[in-house]
C-alpha cells in the first residue's frame, strides 16, 4: 500500500454555523484542514481517492505449483505434482475459497475497497461496464462476455494506447452522513477562531482551566487530555470519532501477500 500522508479530497460540509463574511478561499483552506485532522483521527479509512493503474491479471491455477496436467483426469479435478514431488488434486472449480465457479474467472484484483471505477482501457478501447466488466467485493475486477484480461502490456508505452491495460477507480470509503456532520462542525469551530472574532477555535486560550469573575466561577477542561485520548473536545466530533474508529486506530490494517502482484502506478511526470 503506498504512503498516504493526507486526504485525497475535503470532505462535504453541511454548516450550521453563520459563515457571513468568511472568504471563500478561507472557508475552503479550514475544510481542508478539517478534513486532515479527522481523516487521521479516524484511522485514515474515510474519504475516496482517485488512481489510475496498469494491472497484472490473476488467472486461475497460474500462481499454483509446476506440473499441472490440464485435462488429465475426471470432473472438476487436475492432478499436478508439488514440489515435494508429490501428487494433489487441485479443484478447477473456483481455484480459490472464494466461491465456486464452473468456469476460470479472469480477474485482476486492484487495491481496495473499490467504490466505483471510473474507466478500464484495453489497447486504447474503453470497456462497457456491467457487459463487459464488473467488481466483485472488495477489489476484484472480473472480465465478461468471454474476453480475458491481457496476459502482459507494454509498460513502456503511455496509458490508454495499443498494447496497454490501464483502470482508473475510485478507492475508499466515501464520507457518511455522520461524517459530513462532524467536518462540519470542526469547519465552525475553527471559523469561529481563525476566520472571524470569535474566541474559541484556534484562537481560544488553552492554558486556562479556570475562570472566576463577578461571583460566577467556571472550570474548563484541560483540552491536551482530548488531544492525548485522539479526540477533539468538540462534541459532535468525538461521538463521531467514537463510533468510527472506537479502537482509536492510527492506520487501516493490513495483509501482505507474497504471491500478489501489485498493479504498476506512475507518480511522476
Amino acid at each position: 500500500m503506498p504512503l498516504q500522508t493526507t486526504a485525497c479530497e475535503p470532505w462535504p460540509v453541511d454548516l450550521c454555523c453563520d459563515a457571513e463574511g468568511v472568504e471563500e478561499e478561507t472557508l475552503a483552506r479550514w475544510q481542508r484542514v478539517a478534513t486532515q485532522i479527522l481523516w487521521r483521527l479516524s484511522g485514515r479509512r474515510i474519504g475516496v481517492c482517485e488512481v489510475t493503474v496498469r494491472p497484472c491479471r490473476q488467472a486461475c491455477l497460474e500462481s499454483a505449483p509446476i506440473s499441472f496436467q490440464a485435462g488429465v483426469g475426471t470432473g472438476p479435478w487436475v492432478p499436478y505434482i508439488g514440489t515435494d514431488g508429490a501428487w494433489r488434486n487441485a479443484s478447477v472449480c473456483g481455484c480459490r475459497p472464494r466461491g465456486c465457479s464452473c468456469s476460470e474467472l479472469c480477474e485482476v484484483k486492484l487495491q481496495g475497497p473499490v467504490h466505483d471505477v471510473v474507466r478500464v482501457n484495453v489497447d486504447g478501447q474503453d470497456l462497457l461496464p456491467g457487459m463487459e466488466y464488473r467488481v466483485d467485493a472488495p477489489s476484484l475486477l472480473v472480465r465478461l462476455g468471454g474476453e480475458c484480461w491481457p496476459k502482459c502490456q507494454q509498460m513502456a508505452e503511455p496509458e490508454f494506447t495499443e498494447g496497454t491495460f490501464t483502470v482508473v477507480y475510485r478507492l475508499g470509503i466515501e464520507p457518511d452522513d455522520s461524517a459530513v456532520a462532524a467536518v462540519s462542525a470542526m469547519v465552525c469551530h475553527l471559523v469561529k477562531g481563525c476566520g472571524g472574532n470569535g474566541s474559541c477555535g484556534c484562537r481560544a486560550n488553552n492554558k486556562i482551566t479556570r475562570l472566576q469573575r463577578q461571583g460566577v466561577e467556571m472550570e474548563m477542561p484541560d483540552p491536551t487530555v482530548f488531544y492525548s485520548s485522539g479526540l477533539t473536545g468538540i462534541p459532535e466530533v468525538d461521538l463521531w470519532l467514537m463510533t468510527v474508529n472506537p479502537g482509536r486506530l492510527s492506520r487501516p490494517s493490513r495483509v501482505h501477500s507474497v504471491d500478489y502482484q501489485r498493479p504498476r502506478k506512475t507518480t511522476w511526470p
